[in-house]
């Protein structure tokens, strides 16, 4: 996507670094870090330098990448997947890519690592931008079937499943873009997606900054907007995505899940198929729920008169828990979109689009 009429990627080669967009300063300042280190990489996942469930795979691509020029030993391969396994662990999609790295360059002798894990760091980006795009083609559809009925397409979003959370497209934006691309009228809800707010501070940034309408609004307001009609459809994305099609994405889906099927709007959910971890079946009972530091509840980050600053909403007193992601059962998700076409959220309706997935598995 374009920022000030210039296409960027979230990660790229830059020399012997790798280039990150820093969205810990998004909104208020556009600023582009580079990665040198194995500890770099680690650092930028774990501290949501970048975030979002195909960049983290990426950027932990790019992370061994960038280790095996230093130590492209078996010991030193080993080293890198560990470190960069440890940071964060709800997201399938940096077990993925950390899984294809190992299996890719632990056959090749130490001396041809550094070249081939740049090359395939690299591909598995192309790749994911190419997932992305076909997300985009086969969402646009079903925005295409609203916008014939009514006209305008109001969508609803939760968190921030745009560009920034992927190399390029987004999963849950990119049908979006693509309707806006053919000039559909589209308007999205954008939801503030607390505690961190990547609704508010990178999806409606990225709106903005591509020209499409859009308004913020607090979590909590998305099920009445529901009930008085204003939302045509729900389209989030996922972190992690069972067998049988339960849905694990950033905390509040499921509220909006909820909501929407009580009020008969349809909900959807952008899947790229390395976010489905093949080897699970209940989500609720299976998966690991990232619990993340107290102070991203209990302070705010902003901009101030003399800057960004961060500011205390709550006692000091006062304890906070914040798990990072819920589980949508599958009975509340109205489909899947994925690079693959459309499908039921039912093993049988992934099993149907991915079945050489399903037999690897």
């Amino acid at each position: 996507m374009k920022v000030a009429g210039t296409h960027y990627r979230t990660i790229w080669e830059a020399g012997e670094t790798v280039a990150i967009i820093d969205q810990r300063r998004l909104p208020h300042d556009f600023t582009v870090v580079a990665l040198a280190s194995l500890h770099d990489a680690a650092v930028a996942i774990r501290d949501m330098w970048v975030r979002g469930a195909p960049l983290i795979g990426a950027t932990a691509a790019h992370g061994v990448a960038l280790h095996m020029a230093r130590d492209p030993s078996d010991a030193g391969l080993e080293e890198a997947c560990a470190v960069l396994r440890a940071t964060r662990p709800t997201a399938v999609n940096l077990m993925w890519a950390l899984d294809d790295m190992r299996a890719y360059l632990a056959p090749l002798a130490p001396g041809d690592r550094r070249d081939a894990a740049r090359a395939r760091a690299r591909a598995l980006c192309d790749e994911d931008v190419a997932i992305n795009r076909a997300i985009g083609d086969h969402g646009l559809g079903l925005l295409r079937e609203i916008a014939a009925r009514k006209g305008r397409v109001n969508v609803l979003t939760h968190c921030n499943a745009g560009w920034l959370a992927t190399v390029d497209w987004g999963t849950a934006t990119a049908p979006i873009y693509r309707a806006a691309e053919e000039g559909l009228d589209i308007h999205v809800w954008v939801d503030e997606t607390r505690p961190r707010n990547q609704g508010a501070h990178l999806t409606a940034w990225e709106l903005a900054g591509a020209g499409i309408p859009h308004t913020l609004v607090v979590d909590n307001a998305g099920g009445h907007l529901m009930q008085r009609g204003q939302v045509d459809i729900v389209i989030t994305g996922t972190d992690r995505t069972t067998a049988t099609g339960d849905v694990c994405n950033k905390i509040g889906t499921y509220l909006k899940a909820l909501a929407a099927h009580e009020n008969g709007v349809p909900f959807h959910v952008a899947l790229p198929s390395p976010t489905i971890d093949w080897t699970l079946r209940d989500g609720l009972r299976e998966i690991e729920i990232e619990e993340r530091g107290a102070e991203e509840v209990t302070h705010l980050d902003g901009l101030g008169p003399d800057g960004p600053t961060r500011i205390r909403i709550a006692p000091e007193a006062t304890p906070a828990a914040n798990p990072a992601f819920d589980v949508t059962p599958a009975r509340l998700v109205t489909g899947l979109i994925t690079e693959r076409g459309l499908c039921p959220a039912t093993e049988a309706g992934l099993a149907a689009l991915f079945p050489d997935r399903v037999r690897a598995a």
